[in-house]
């Protein structure tokens, strides 16, 4: 099993603080952001890497759950079959060494963690009503949108309890036996170093039993994968990073249970024309050397699409930024400015007579060129 150093990704040390963690990632999202290396397979994949090493450690009761797996040492290379320490046989007692016993689902939020990152997790063998499965994913949503506020659809993929066995795996009329590569626990053990961790058995799935004949529907898995249309609500002032929790909108509840949650990490899409500052937006007007020289009067679009009139005086510098008050962000009953950026645009190419009249023009005011 592959290493995953959360840390290593995005590149802090272990002890670095929420804010440094927070710098870190935006700078690594904007560098490999999929709209800024287009076709880019490697950047992409950079991408995903950066945005789930974030969800983890930018979620302080996550990284704390993190930090205790690896302090562990749960996330060492091991194999999570084959003999154990002593000769201990996966998933029962054996001669030799004790080792000390993880049980992934006695770990509260530590089990969850961990069946996040690696596809375990607690799957004890089920007898009673047990929650849908819960979903987290990243959510990339325009810069506007995640300002003003807005709805973004997104597709999710579900296991959801198959309807022809309720969930058992068994095919109509047929009988269940112990598993034997489990006992029946529904789980082995695998690990090193002194202790070991508890995952689902993959001979029955975590079941504990299995069937003498497996449902033709969902092939003696007890569920079955499905998708699930979600409009998400953004809220007005998201950045990247934060999350939201959706109660029962993930997957059906198994054998009566609750459905499943869903946690959205948010990925605010970089556009052309803003730029955030904490609730300031910074738009840049660019203007040419007439109207920088001379002074004019230019219109801006705010972020809802309103125009506004600039009055820019004579003699107006490139970086000059010029506030428009209550045009921001709007969040907690507080609004930022929006800051208009002016940038100065320098012809690329001048006609004959344009050059003779800029030379002209330098001579009279002593400009040296």
């Amino acid at each position: 099993m592959a290493q995953k150093d959360f840390y290593a990704v995005l590149g802090v040390p272990s002890g670095a603080t929420a804010d440094e963690i927070k710098k870190q990632y935006r700078r690594l999202a904007k560098q490999y952001h999929p709209d800024t290396n287009t076709g880019d397979a490697k950047a992409a994949e950079r991408f995903k890497e950066i945005s789930e090493a974030y969800t983890v450690l930018g979620d302080a009761e996550k990284r704390k759950q993190y930090d205790e797996m690896r302090r562990l040492g749960a996330f060492d290379p091991f194999a999570s079959r084959g003999p154990r320490p002593g000769g201990a046989r996966p998933g029962a007692g054996g001669a030799g060494p004790r080792m000390e016993e993880f049980d992934i689902g006695g770990l509260g939020g530590l089990g969850d963690l961990f069946g996040s990152i690696f596809g375990g997790g607690r799957q004890q063998r089920p007898s009673g009503p047990e929650q849908g499965q819960s979903v987290e994913t990243t959510l990339e949503v325009p810069f506007k949108v995640a300002a003003l506020g807005g709805k973004v659809p997104i597709t999710l993929d579900l296991n959801e309890e198959c309807g022809s066995c309720s969930g058992s795996g068994a095919a109509k009329g047929a009988s269940m036996t112990t598993c034997s590569e489990c006992g029946g626990r529904g789980q082995i053990s695998f690990g090193q170093g002194g202790f070991a961790v508890n995952r689902p058995c993959p001979a029955c799935l975590g079941k504990g039993r299995i069937p003498s004949e497996k449902c033709p529907a969902c092939q003696g898995a007890g569920a079955n994968r499905t998708t699930k249309k979600v409009l998400i609500t953004v809220p007005g002032g998201t950045e990247s990073g934060s999350k939201i929790r959706l109660k029962g909108q993930g997957g059906r509840g198994v054998r009566g249970g609750p459905n499943g949650d869903i946690l959205i990490t948010f990925q605010v899409k970089p556009d052309p024309d803003y730029e955030r500052d904490g609730l300031d937006v910074i738009q840049r007007q660019r203007i040419n050397l007439a109207q920088a020289t001379l002074g004019s009067k230019v219109s801006v679009q705010t972020l809802d699409d309103k125009t506004i009139t600039i009055t820019l005086p004579a003699g107006t510098p490139s970086g000059k930024r010029f506030r428009v008050r209550a045009q921001g962000i709007e969040k907690d009953g507080q609004r930022g400015d929006l800051l208009v950026e002016i940038q100065l645009a320098v012809p690329e190419s001048l006609t004959a007579e344009q050059r003779k009249l800029m030379e002209q023009f330098a001579k009279a005011a002593g400009l040296e060129y």
